[in-house]
Formats: C-alpha cells, sequence, structure tokens
C-alpha cells in the first residue's frame, strides 16, 4: 500500500480575501480535476458566463452561495448541498458569502459510443 502523498484540510488555512477566487488542484487525472475553490463576497463578472467542455458536479463545503443559470433559475447553496452542471450548461456565479468553501469536480464527459 502507498502512503499518501497529499494531505490537507479543506477549510484550513483559508486564503486572504483578494479580488479573485482562489483554486487549487487537489487531484487531477485524464478527464478528472478535483479542486477546492474559496471566494469571499465574489461573483461572476457582469454578462460573463461559465461554459465549461466538462460536466461538473460542485458541493458547498461551507458558506453560502447562488448559482445563476441562462435559463433564469438561480439556486441558493448552503453548506453540504450540492450540484451537478452538465457541460455547456451556462451558470455563473450570482454572490458568495465570506470563507465560502467549494469542492469542485470536472469530469470529461464519456463519447457517446457509435451505434452498432
Amino acid at each position: 500500500m502507498r502512503p499518501p502523498t497529499r494531505t490537507g484540510n479543506l477549510v484550513s488555512p483559508l486564503p486572504a480575501p483578494g479580488s479573485e477566487e482562489h483554486f487549487d488542484t487537489l487531484l487531477a487525472r485524464p478527464g478528472l480535476r478535483l479542486e477546492r475553490i474559496v471566494s469571499h463576497l465574489h461573483a461572476s463578472p457582469p454578462g460573463f458566463w461559465y461554459e465549461q467542455a466538462d460536466d461538473e458536479w460542485v458541493l458547498l463545503v461551507q458558506g453560502e452561495a447562488e448559482l445563476a443559470f441562462d435559463d433564469g433559475k438561480v439556486l441558493a447553496l448552503r453548506a453540504g448541498d450540492h450540484v451537478t452542471i452538465p457541460a455547456g450548461c451556462r451558470h455563473r456565479v450570482a454572490r458568495t458569502g465570506r470563507d465560502t468553501v467549494w469542492l469542485a469536480l470536472h469530469v470529461t464527459p464519456e463519447a457517446t459510443a457509435p451505434d452498432s
């Protein structure tokens, strides 16, 4: 059995508040990326939309946040809430609280198998 090569704590220490969210890649493999995101009262810039090539599963570990989708839906999240955002789904961070910690898993969608 191999010993752990990287250890840490998702909520301590947190980076100091800044003008941008803070992203830490915790694990990366082909087709998969796990990252911790720390937000301090952040929001996506007006008119900006994420439209990612990967599926994204997000868990709000600490704090609170709202995600907005281009269909007008707004999703309020509290600690423990999670959501799966499919590849190509336009979304943005509408707002976050102080010391908000996200765990985001980005997964490349599987290629569609050709018909037999």
